[in-house]
């Protein structure tokens, strides 16, 4: 019976999703990178045809891990509570929470290591971020423009600009991290955004008689 590789294949996946993180694409040799994943250069290319074939593989793998997630803390928002706008301040809480428990800052995001060097990279490949990406405003946009039904918001605001900075907020808090060595960083910002749509949608109270 034929060795099932897949316990080899998610090694060298997940050695290159460490490396680059650290040091980049373009830094990340194959040689290094078996050295790292424990195998070897005949195993990687039984796999994987070449580095741009691991890259597109390992971005695919990474925008599949996001979505899952992402719709993991949606489903749960929904079971905890039916206002529209709860549900969407419980996603920013649910994020928020994963973070709260690092003792090393996060080590950042793989997409954003891509985009670094995205002149490395084909268009099928980029266009799996940009697909995610555009997901994540489709999907937390039509969350928040429910909240804004319910509960009109206080300024003017673009639901899928806001559900961008959600995006946005997380991108940046792993850079300022990961550079400043502070592993609370990200739950810090991720409470902050929470605290601004909350404040955004809140209903204005009656004014004292």
């Amino acid at each position: 019976m034929a060795r099932d590789g897949t316990a080899t294949r998610n090694k060298i996946l997940d050695a290159a999703e460490a490396m680059i993180l650290d040091q980049g694409f373009s830094a990340t040799s194959i040689d290094r990178l078996v050295e790292r994943a424990g195998t070897t250069k005949g195993s990687f290319f039984h796999h994987f045809d070449s580095k741009a074939v691991l890259a597109h593989t390992l971005v695919e793998r990474y925008a599949q891990n996001d979505m899952e997630l992402f719709a993991a803390n949606r489903a749960r928002a929904e079971q905890l509570s039916r206002d529209p706008l709860q549900r969407a301040l419980l996603v920013i809480g649910l994020y928020k929470e994963m973070m709260e428990g690092l003792t090393e800052p996060y080590p950042g995001c793989l997409f954003a290591s891509y985009l670094y060097e995205a002149n490395l990279f084909d268009d099928q490949t980029m266009a799996v971020i940009d697909n995610t990406y555009r997901q994540w405003r489709t999907i937390f946009g039509g969350m928040l423009e429910q909240a804004a039904e319910a509960y009109p918001p206080k300024i003017e605001v673009d639901c899928a600009h806001l559900a961008d900075m959600f995006t946005a907020t997380l991108e940046g808090a792993f850079i300022m991290s990961k550079t400043l060595k502070e592993p609370q960083l990200v739950a810090q910002q991720l409470g902050l955004l929470r605290d601004f749509v909350e404040l955004l949608f809140q209903p204005i109270s009656a004014n004292p008689k």
